[in-house]
């Protein structure tokens, strides 16, 4: 079959990890184009990755009518917009997390997705790790039953990437960790839970760190110069139609005795379930005794060449991706919920209005 021809929006962090994934794919793809904000970076990664054409802008990339699919590696508040003109040019997407911005922009999306049939994919990288797949297996077959609560979060201590940079204002990036990490362990505890409707949303945000210019981590460039209106804790509680309440606990910063590890644990009639980055097990009882039962690492296949492999397999089949946009507005619709909740001190019902 013949290659499949990827353009990359955005050359930085996220970017390069894009770029260096598609490019261990080079009997499915060709690295096409790449644009950046700075030219200079593009030209760099492009000369890195030996993409064949850099473009001095957006438009232009989209013009060219050989790129058959896109990345979107930017920041968040110009996802939507993008994501928008190249579904409208005729491309299918792989975009970053979150989808949007906010709900709004993730409708915009959803809406002009279903009226070009393009591809949407979203950038949930994790849902490919070994652990996931293996609870995920089990969930599938009915091992746990029926999961009624699940309980998924990350905590990091002292974490706060780019302080004044895109990463903690609120107009550029949505939010803070809830939108940034916190993004990941809703969508995997969705997943993970057999991806019931959420219904309604409790939740509560807190700055006790960025403002002060504490709990600064090692991730992103500072500009001191900037500014902190983002959180730096969130808390929830998600309702489903089905009846099952999802728990949900991130944080950039905060003083507790935490190892920085994401976590999800699964509570179901007939088993349980925990993950965490290293290692997947099931817990149930037999002979009246409980039983913990460690999975194991099968494979070293890594997570983001999976991700993109789907990709690419739902492009050539014309299949919906697992992170596709509807999964994407489910995230961003409990987001705002969230955020919602948070000021105005009330339980908030999901709008799946589109």
């Amino acid at each position: 079959m013949s290659k499949i021809n990827i353009g990359f929006i955005g050359a930085g962090a996220i970017g390069n990890v894009h770029l260096s994934t598609f490019s261990k794919l080079s009997d499915e793809v060709s690295l096409r184009g790449i644009t950046d904000y700075s030219l200079g970076l593009a030209e760099q990664k492009a000369a890195e990755y030996s993409v064949e054409k850099v473009y001095s802008d957006v438009d232009s990339l989209l013009l060219d009518p050989l790129i058959d699919a896109v990345i979107i590696g930017v920041p968040n508040k110009w996802h939507a917009s993008i994501t928008i003109a190249a579904l409208k040019a005729g491309k299918h997407v792989l975009v970053e997390k979150p989808m949007g911005i906010n709900s709004e922009d993730a409708k915009a999306i959803v809406r002009v997705q279903r009226e070009t049939g393009k591809i949407v994919m979203v950038g949930h990288q994790m849902r490919w790790q070994w652990q996931v797949r293996q609870i995920e297996e089990q969930v599938s077959k009915g091992a746990l039953g029926n999961i009624y609560h699940a309980k998924a979060g990350w905590y990091r201590r002292k974490g706060i990437p780019g302080w004044g940079s895109w990463f903690t204002r609120k107009e550029d990036a949505g939010g803070g960790p809830l939108i940034d990490i916190g993004v990941h362990m809703l969508d995997l505890a969705l997943y993970l839970m057999g991806n019931p409707k959420p219904v309604s949303v409790y939740g509560a945000t807190y700055a006790e760190f960025g403002p002060k210019k504490k709990g600064i981590g090692n991730w992103g460039t500072p500009n001191w110069d900037g500014y902190y209106d983002v959180e730096d804790l969130a808390t929830a509680l998600i309702k489903m139609d089905n009846g099952s309440i999802l728990s949900l606990e991130v944080s950039w910063a905060v003083h507790m005795d935490t190892n920085n590890d994401p976590f999800i644990h699964l509570m179901g009639s007939n088993g349980g379930a925990a993950i965490n980055s290293h290692t997947a097990k099931i817990l149930t009882e037999q002979f009246d005794s409980a039983i913990d039962i460690e999975l194991t690492k099968t494979d070293d296949i890594e997570d983001r060449i999976l991700l993109s492999e789907h990709f690419i397999e739902c492009i050539r089949e014309n299949k919906q991706p697992i992170t596709s946009a509807m999964s994407g507005l489910t995230n961003n619709l409990i987001l705002d919920a969230i955020y919602e909740s948070s000021e105005t001190g009330h339980e908030v019902l999901l709008n799946w209005d589109i």
